[in-house]
């Protein structure tokens, strides 16, 4: 547990009650720390948002949802995201995909959607009811408007004597999902789904695997034919559909360049008119030399003098 003295003077804090339980029979103290959302990107949701730190470990929706309706009323608060509630979207990556992935490629809406419901369903199956979160973890709840933020702000602020410390997990009732025996009697029966079910998600997730391939097949191909700012067409290697990566088209590039220009000097004297131009540049070069040694002689001797030697 986090004590107040520890807290940032940016947070709230609000100690909740947490009752005794069968496997720790003992009245707890816990303490949240709330402040406004204002994370370095910022969203259009921030100004209704609330940042939580040190969120309980069997925290679920439900709890959160009774827990602000004891603060500011029902109706105000609408959802709260975990943070280890975040899955990561390159889980079935082709590895051509996710080395194209730098370049992009717009979609419509619609098309998003419906590749992220496709790779919801490439998911497996999930093995618990409930998840639990370490301890420290923060989540980011989501309110109905910035006046419902004041208020909860506000409230927090009021609760000072133990009396008025609002309890964890009243009237939540049988919304979550129960922890204990039967949460890990769920778990094993989840940890072993039906064929069905398995194979269904095999062939999601083949079905979404080749579908990003052919993405990226198709955006190397254009990518091939496309010049870049400096007028440079990506380079490929070894017949592959990848472009190459940055050192080795830079090194690509440098040797093109250097070709060029012995290319450029092998054919500078080829024709014969060029060759005599060349010569009587030379030679036009070496009178000019030689006039300009005559004045730095001639200037020397006006310098020094007539010698006279001595008799």
């Amino acid at each position: 547990m986090f004590e107040t003295s520890k807290t940032s003077a940016e947070f709230s804090t609000l100690p909740i009650s947490i009752p005794p339980c069968a496997s720790f029979p003992v009245d707890v103290v816990h303490y949240l720390y709330l402040r406004r959302n204002s994370p370095k990107i910022p969203t259009p949701n921030d100004g209704r948002s609330l940042f939580i730190v040190n969120v309980p470990a069997d925290s679920t929706e439900p709890h959160f949802r009774a827990l602000f309706a004891s603060l500011v009323g029902a109706g105000r608060f609408e959802s709260i995201a975990f943070e280890q509630g975040k899955k990561s979207s390159a889980s079935h990556e082709p590895a051509e995909a996710v080395r194209l992935a730098a370049y992009g490629k717009r979609k419509w809406a619609d098309e998003e959607l419906r590749n992220s419901i496709d790779e919801a369903a490439a998911e497996l199956p999930s093995t618990w009811t409930r998840q639990l979160y370490r301890s420290g973890s923060s989540a980011i709840a989501l309110l109905a408007d910035e006046k419902s933020v004041d208020l909860v702000l506000k409230a927090v602020k009021k609760v000072r004597k133990p009396k008025d410390y609002p309890v964890w997990g009243e009237g939540v009732n049988d919304k979550a999902p129960p922890l204990g025996s039967q949460w890990l009697q769920a778990h094993v029966k989840l940890s072993f789904p039906s064929h069905d079910a398995i194979q269904a998600s095999m062939d999601a997730y083949f079905t979404e695997f080749n579908r990003k391939e052919k993405e990226a097949s198709r955006l190397a191909k254009k990518l091939r034919n496309e010049p870049d700012e400096d007028g440079f067409v990506t380079v490929t290697r070894g017949g592959r559909n990848a472009p190459a990566r940055r050192d080795e088209a830079e090194e690509a590039k440098q040797r093109m360049l250097g070709k060029q220009q012995k290319k450029k000097d092998e054919t500078h004297d080829f024709y014969r008119f060029q060759m005599r131009e060349k010569r009587k540049a030379e030679q036009a070069e070496i009178l000019k030399r030689f006039e300009e040694d005559k004045r730095k002689v001639e200037a020397m001797k006006a310098k020094r003098g007539k010698f006279r030697p001595e008799t």
